[in-house]
This record gives structure tokens, sequence and C-alpha cells, in this order.
């Protein structure tokens, strides 16, 4: 059965993509801790984020250092926090997190609810930054 991930890769559903490559797609956190919160997503579906293979995972944080410079030149936040959970969905992936503090990432914090406008108009606008 595909992953929820794989569904928004196949474009079976719909998300806030601000990224994608032949390997790799970032969308916008349904559930974000901050705005701009950003997953970032092999077309590989693999369950566990350390089963990928080597040259995956070095392209992947590629990948996600350009979505990160894109989210901190949007969100003038003072880092981007990066996470490896994996329990919510069975296909890696990782967390890129706009913070302030260090207490800005803790995923116990309650989530932020977003308008369709807000989310639509932040992926447009780490989209247009994104090289």
């Amino acid at each position: 059965m595909k992953s929820i991930f794989t569904k928004i890769i196949e474009r079976e559903i719909p998300a806030h993509i601000v990224a994608e490559d032949d390997r790799f797609v970032a969308f916008l956190d349904i559930n974000p801790l901050a705005v701009g919160h950003t997953l970032i997503v092999p077309k590989l579906e693999e369950d566990y984020f350390f089963d990928l293979d080597e040259t995956s995972l070095s392209l992947m944080m590629v990948f996600s250092k350009r979505v990160a410079v894109a989210i901190k030149n949007v969100t003038h936040c003072k880092r981007v926090g990066v996470a490896v959970i994996g329990f919510e969905v069975p296909h890696a992936h990782l967390h890129l997190v706009p913070m302030n503090t260090m207490h800005d990432i803790n995923f116990a914090n309650p989530k932020l609810k977003l308008s369709k406008k807000e989310f639509e108009e932040t992926a447009t606008k780490i989209s247009s930054v994104f090289v």
C-alpha cells in the first residue's frame, strides 16, 4: 500500500510543494510547528530513514540544505532545525523547522492552524527563492 507521501509525490493527493528534483520532493507540513515547516521526502518509498543507501542520504542532505536556505530567507528565522522522527508516516523523511529558540522544534508544542491562503503564500515564497 502506498504511503501518504507517495500519494503526494504521484500527485494523487494535494500538497503545498516548495521544491522538487528527480529524487526528492519538499512540501509544507500540514501540522506545522512554525510557518515554513517543511518535509523532505525521497521519491523512493523506504520506511526507515537510515535504511536509505548512503548516496540517497547524502543527496537528501544537499537538497535539504537548498530548501533550508530558502526557508530561512522567507521566514527570517535564526536557524532551520532538522529532525528525523519517522513514526507518523512509514516513508523516510526529515523535518525542516524554522527556529528562533531551541524550544521551537519541540514536537510536543501546539501545532499551528494555518489557512489555505497562508499555506499557499508560504509555499509560493519558498519556491520562488529555492535554487
